[in-house]
């Protein structure tokens, strides 16, 4: 048997939703959680949001983007707390599901949630990444449900990102036929 390993900090884990019928849509989840899609945050450089192969999708980085374009930015362990970061990387989550939503037409297109990337812009002593990433994880497995919402996820310290934004992550989803 395999063990499996769930960092969730107390503090910042998010409760599943519990209100909605397990085979309720994304958009009815997304709707019991008190969210609307934002507009897809646009590229900040010479790339694109997404790139779809056969029936992968492929998400690229996306930060903590408010949907009036402000940037929540600062070093997390100084000026930002774990919890101020956690709703960063939730936000975060929020604007890959608009990217997913404008790439897919409907999120229920969604088979499952493969692997995501969390990047936390850390003061070099800072140790609690997965705490900060799981804003992120927690929204994803209370939009999809545990079967497609959980996923595999590396959450990792940089001395620097783009803009000085709290966190980036990007995703790769596995789409039905």
């Amino acid at each position: 048997m395999i063990g499996v390993c769930v960092n969730q900090s107390p503090a910042t884990a998010a409760p599943p939703v519990t209100a909605v019928q397990p085979s309720a849509s994304p958009y009815e989840r997304l709707s019991a959680l008190g969210i609307e899609l934002p507009a897809p945050p646009p590229p900040i450089a010479n790339f694109v949001t997404h790139v779809q192969e056969g029936n992968m999708l492929y998400l690229s980085g996306q930060g903590p983007r408010e949907a009036d374009g402000f940037m929540h930015v600062g070093k997390v362990g100084a000026e930002v707390g774990v919890e101020a970061a956690y709703a960063h990387a939730k936000l975060t989550g929020i604007n890959l599901l608009s990217v997913m939503h404008e790439a897919l037409g409907d999120l229920g297109r969604v088979k499952r949630v493969v692997k995501l990337l969390g990047m936390v812009n850390a003061v070099p002593y800072f140790v609690d990444h997965p705490s900060v990433i799981n804003g992120c994880s927690d929204l994803l497995i209370n939009v999809f449900g545990e079967e497609v919402g959980q996923h595999a996820r590396s959450a990792v310290g940089f001395g620097s990102l783009p803009g000085n934004i709290t966190v980036e992550i990007e995703a790769i989803v596995a789409l039905r036929d």
